[in-house]
């Protein structure tokens, strides 16, 4: 099934290619901006002095940030699922070019909770309405540190919600990269709606979280010559489509705040309510979101 069809995304995608004023912060690689699918869009980066480009459009930073920035704002029309290419994305690159070695079709870069932190802080201080954390921490994933929960509950001050990656680690348990009550923390499945078995799960994740297509997806590839389309799995490339898609609903209402955003998407998944013993989310219904907002709020 086409992954837009499988969370009920074609009718919002109808209404509304995104508006400017909901700014998307995406936390990830660089960019390639060469690819013809970004030609129009509204990427920018935090500060003028980061390097949102890819300097080699070989690496895995670039291929993972390009092909994450494909699924939320690539051009309409083409292979990759472009959600909301009229919002604008502020890139806010974490990953070096050359840093990530990693050949497998799996990715989950990594980086340290302090740069993580300040990465969130810049963008929450840009004025995003949602950040985009398609990420791991290059440490224990058991730990808490202190300083992420500060930036995270920045955010939630700030009313910028943050959409994190379970992992992929076939994990079950707490992992401290989404362990905040603030976050939406996104498991990937495949085109049955059955989850990856790659995917981290566990009680943190099936009670706040949500799952979305992260199973054979195709997006903006970089690599010379560009234009070029791939296909990838995993939950870095499952929690765009939540965001992507959270960004569509505030296009539509714009006046609705980051708590109801967060309360509609879950208030949607008619099992939400039951499922406090759970560890496997809901397959996140973005229609269903859209009539529980329309119900309940004015434009």
């Amino acid at each position: 099934m086409d992954p837009l069809n499988q969370i009920r995304l074609q009718s919002l995608m109808k209404l509304s290619t995104g508006n400017p004023d909901i700014r998307i912060g995406l936390i990830d690689g660089p960019i390639d901006y060469a690819h013809p699918a970004f030609q129009g869009s509204r990427i920018r980066s935090v500060k003028e002095s980061q390097l949102a480009a890819c300097k080699s459009a070989s690496s895995i930073a670039c291929r993972h940030g390009t092909f994450v920035g494909g699924i939320l704002c690539a051009k309409r029309g083409l292979s990759a699922p472009a959600i909301c290419p009229g919002c604008t994305l502020l890139l806010r690159p974490i990953f070096m070019d050359e840093t990530l070695t990693n050949n497998r079709d799996i990715i989950l870069p990594s980086t340290t909770p302090e740069e993580l932190s300040n990465a969130i802080i810049e963008v929450v201080d840009a004025q995003v309405k949602i950040i985009n954390l398609s990420l791991g921490l290059s440490t224990s994933s058991l730990m808490t540190y202190s300083r992420l929960q500060e930036a995270y509950d920045y955010a939630r001050l700030h009313g910028t919600i943050i959409v994190a990656a379970s992992g992929n680690q076939g994990n079950i348990g707490s992992i401290s990269l989404i362990n905040n009550q603030w976050i939406i923390p996104v498991a990937a499945c495949d085109e049955y709606g059955q989850l990856d078995p790659m995917s981290n799960f566990g009680p943190s994740i099936g009670n706040r979280g949500l799952m979305a297509p992260g199973v054979n997806i195709t997006s903006t590839s970089s690599g010379k010559g560009g234009g070029g389309y791939i296909q990838m799995s995993g939950t870095s490339f499952a929690a765009p489509f939540v965001t992507g898609a959270l960004a569509l609903l505030w296009s539509i209402f714009p006046k609705v705040t980051a708590a109801e955003i967060i309360r509609a998407i879950r208030t949607a998944n008619s099992s939400y309510g039951h499922r406090k013993s759970s560890i496997i989310p809901p397959l996140v219904d973005i229609e269903a979101a859209w009539n529980v907002l329309k119900s309940s709020v004015r434009r």
